[in-house]
């Protein structure tokens, strides 16, 4: 199973990140880092519009499901049957957005296996033979920020992308309470938790980690939260011209 790792995502995204500081003038390692994560983006992009579809679906549906809730809060296995019943009949698959969430998982594996032992000498030993071998990479990027250790700035930055990217996905709900409606306002609170949860681990984690994988993890946000907001301004948009022709 290592020996595939290496072979399938290791290898080829080490000699791609090489291969693009081979070729950029100055030999940059930051710019071939984002050159890698929109190349990764590129590949990852199908599986990332299935995963914000369905995301989106997820949320369009939620009034349904809160009204399902509300209705059979007493019967929680005839509230499960319906529950079911409701996804079925809208063709809505809840767990088809974590699918393509795990897809991306080894790549950002990968990616940190790349910069934990890839801007060591001696990992390029594993470069294809028509990636030059440059000796050394150099880990200064635009003469100022090593991407080799932890940046404290470069992590907060992520914090408050990852914050962008949840924040479109929160459902909002009216602020009229209404009876038995302890679901929806449980449901409120975990994902006001969730809005300011992730963003707090996302800072956690990145100050431990080499800032060459930080700034990897927040271009693949922002690039995420963008395509997030092309597609709801791209369904809202549809939404008013459909109603707009009624």
């Amino acid at each position: 199973m290592t020996y595939l790792f290496n072979t399938v995502l290791f290898q080829p995204l080490l000699n791609l990140l090489v291969f693009f500081y081979n070729v950029i003038p100055g030999h940059d390692v930051g710019i071939a880092i984002i050159l890698l994560t929109l190349v990764i983006k590129l590949i990852l992009y199908p599986f990332s519009l299935q995963s914000i579809r369905s995301q989106k679906a997820l949320q369009n549906l939620q009034p349904k499901i809160d009204a399902v809730k509300k209705q059979y809060k007493d019967d929680k296995e005839k509230q499960a049957k319906e529950m079911m019943a409701l996804y079925k009949s809208e063709k809505v698959n809840p767990l088809s957005s974590c699918l393509p969430l795990l897809i991306q998982l080894p790549f950002l594996i990968a990616v940190y296996q790349v910069f934990r032992t890839g801007l060591d000498s001696s990992s390029l030993n594993l470069l294809y033979p028509f990636v030059q071998n440059p000796g050394h990479l150099n880990s200064i990027s635009l003469g100022l920020i090593d991407l080799s250790k932890p940046n404290v700035a470069l992590a907060f930055l992520t914090g408050l992308a990852q914050f962008w990217q949840t924040k479109m996905l929160i459902v909002k709900r009216p602020p009229k309470k209404m009876p038995g409606a302890k679901d929806e306002d449980m449901m409120a609170i975990m994902n006001q938790q969730m809005l300011y949860f992730m963003p707090v681990l996302t800072v956690i984690i990145s100050v431990g980690l080499p800032s060459g994988l930080v700034l990897y993890w927040f271009l693949m946000t922002v690039l995420t939260a963008a395509q997030q907001l092309w597609m709801f301004r791209k369904d809202k948009t549809k939404e008013v011209e459909v109603i707009n022709t009624k």
